[in-house]
């Protein structure tokens, strides 16, 4: 890599894996913030329902925050999404879902 930036949408189509190796889903789309001219999400599809089936309906993707990403390459790696989750939970925020 040449440490030229790289356009956004090649974010798009790259499979998501939490950095335990587990698959979490497919980046659709961005989540962006344009005060700022930042990432501040990914919208996921295709996820994978052993961790979000009995969260979101048939059909529905996730945002995660762009926070959680630890590394971009051929694939994105996100941190550990089973656990952040359960802490959204019991704090009470619903960040992750759609």
């Amino acid at each position: 890599m040449d440490g030229s930036p790289a356009e956004i949408t090649t974010l798009v189509g790259r499979e998501v894996y939490s950095n335990n190796g587990v698959f979490v889903g497919e980046v659709d789309d961005l989540r962006l913030d344009l005060n700022e001219i930042a990432v501040t999400g990914l919208a996921l599809g295709g996820i994978n329902d052993e961790l979000f089936g009995n969260r979101i309906s048939a059909g529905r993707g996730v945002i995660i925050p762009y926070r959680w990403v630890r590394a971009v390459g051929d694939v994105i790696l996100v941190n550990d999404v089973v656990e952040r989750l359960k802490q959204s939970e019991e704090s009470g925020e619903e960040e992750a879902v759609v």
